[in-house]
């Protein structure tokens, strides 16, 4: 039983480990389908957004960690902390993995979910680098309507 148990634990945490990377991924801009963007191909538009981002980074304007980043550590941090206080609560009953193991993933998720429902701040990345690239694509013809 006891294997099973961490059997389960472990694919449980892989998929909190998943949700939390997935809340790290990039954002991106929208664009609406005007007449530029129309014209180029799908290859070319991300080609544009590369090369928008890469020089708003080297202007010095970091795409930052926005509200994925802190939502990446709050589950990273609770994962920590559900970790060794379950792992103290496993030496204390004798199952020391297995504790760590459900106070991983019970902490990860705490972190995950106060990260996303009280995260304050904006919801994307970094104002100065989305200005950045919001102009640079509009001078190439572009009309940025948004960031996801």
């Amino acid at each position: 039983m006891i294997g099973g148990d961490v059997r389960w634990w472990r694919k449980v945490s892989v998929g909190v480990i998943g949700l939390a990377l997935s809340a790290c991924s990039s954002t991106h801009p929208i664009l609406y389908p005007n007449a530029h963007l129309q014209s180029v191909g799908k290859e070319a538009v991300e080609q544009d957004i590369a090369a928008c981002k890469q020089l708003a980074e080297s202007a010095g304007a970091g795409e930052g960690s926005g509200k994925a980043g802190r939502v990446a550590t709050g589950t990273a941090a609770g994962a920590g902390i559900g970790a060794t206080s379950g792992a103290v609560g496993g030496v204390i009953s004798g199952a020391a993995g297995t504790g760590a193991a459900i106070g991983a993933v019970s902490g990860a998720v705490w972190g995950l979910l106060t990260s996303l429902f009280f995260a304050s701040g904006p919801s994307n990345s970094n104002e100065a680098y989305t200005n950045f690239v919001n102009r640079c694509l509009e001078e190439k013809g572009y009309e940025v309507t948004g960031w996801q």
